[in-house]
């Protein structure tokens, strides 16, 4: 069914809030963050935006969410492209840098989660699980095929997701900053995948 105009607009905006939200909640952090700077980066005031959340933690969810549906598509669209477990990984992290220092960004970095409530909580940390175990799932088809170098799955996961994931947290949207990110990142990240006799 197509949007209707008011839709459009609608979530036009709610995009805007979330990404002026996250770039304040990266700046600040939760507690150093109000509604009115966020509707302060947005030419509104901050009533305005009790139309599109009830209130700060609704928003750092939301935040959150839209970090986490980026992060799955991004993994999605570099898989659904073939090629070895390592070219996929190395695509994966360009597309997801990609798409936090591009457009769909900035994204809110999840540091804040133990302050949302239960519900919310329980489903992002369930996101962040099933990302990194399709992540790691990747990279131990990369250590059955021989295109990446044997490691602990886990414990390479959470370093590569973890450098990965802190980009919003010092990039401040220059556009130097993330051309260099793009072009050295994926290299940086995934170098040491290779096994010894590739590199």
């Amino acid at each position: 069914m197509a949007r209707t105009a008011e839709e459009s607009r609608f979530s036009l905006q709610k995009d805007r809030m979330l990404r002026a939200a996250a770039r304040c909640f990266n700046q600040k952090g939760f507690s150093g963050t109000s509604l009115k700077d966020v509707a302060g980066q947005l030419g509104l005031t901050d009533a305005a935006l009790y139309y599109y959340v009830r209130n700060k933690e609704e928003l750092v969810y939301l935040c959150y969410l839209k970090a986490a549906e980026l992060g799955r598509a991004a993994l999605e669209t570099a898989t659904a492209e073939g090629g070895t477990a390592l070219e996929r990984i190395r695509r994966y992290l360009h597309l997801h840098a990609e798409f936090m220092l591009g457009e769909p960004g900035p994204v809110a970095i999840m540091s804040e989660i133990p302050s949302l409530k239960t519900e919310h909580r329980e489903e992002i940390l369930r996101l962040s699980r099933e990302h990194s175990a399709r992540f790691e799932a990747l990279l131990r088809e990369g250590i059955d095929e021989g295109s990446i170098a044997p490691c602990d799955v886990r414990m390479t996961g959470n370093a590569i997701m973890g450098a990965l994931n802190w980009i919003p947290k010092w990039h401040h949207g220059d556009p130097d900053v993330a051309r260099q990110v793009l072009a050295s990142f994926p290299d940086i990240l995934s170098r040491g995948l290779v096994p010894a006799g590739s590199r």
